[in-house]
């Protein structure tokens, strides 16, 4: 395992939440003093089964997956394309939009890109919230190669 001053790549695993701002923050933060450079991630999840989704009782069209997929990714880019222009002075910025599982594939992500370290945010979940959804940083901890940063959203005094 590398020591912190051999970090020289951080992966930030981002979403649309302010779960995953406090993460992107801290990240750029600890990027600006490692000198490192910094690669954003973001996962669709694999829509539903079904080709189409609507609510015929109200009327709605239906939109097939393949468009929703592509919905997704336009989404995903505007993410990522708004971070990387406000942190862009803070490091060398990389951007990844994947398709799948946010565990699966923001692992093989990092190992792609030969990550050092993974920074990610977490809801906080506990009890039986916890229980029904896990915790995709969880899962990540306990499958990754290199070190994980978790950045919990709660302020402890």
């Amino acid at each position: 395992m590398k020591t912190l001053n051999q970090v020289h790549k951080l992966l930030i695993a981002v979403e649309d939440s302010i779960y995953s701002e406090h993460a992107v923050e801290y990240g750029f933060d600890l990027a600006s003093k490692l000198g490192a450079e910094v690669a954003l991630v973001h996962v669709d999840e694999i829509p539903v089964a079904t080709p189409y989704i609507a609510d015929p009782l109200l009327g709605e069209q239906p939109v097939m997956i393949p468009e929703l997929i592509k919905v997704q990714e336009d989404s995903s880019h505007k993410l990522l394309d708004r971070i990387a222009n406000k942190y862009m002075d803070k490091a060398t910025i990389y951007t990844y939009t994947k398709i799948g599982t946010a565990k699966d594939e923001i692992l093989s992500t990092a190992e792609e890109w030969h990550a050092d370290m993974i920074i990610v945010g977490t809801h906080g979940r506990t009890g039986l919230d916890h229980f029904i959804s896990g915790s995709v940083a969880e899962r990540i901890v306990r499958k990754a190669k290199c070190p994980v940063l978790v950045i919990p959203t709660k302020d402890y005094d």
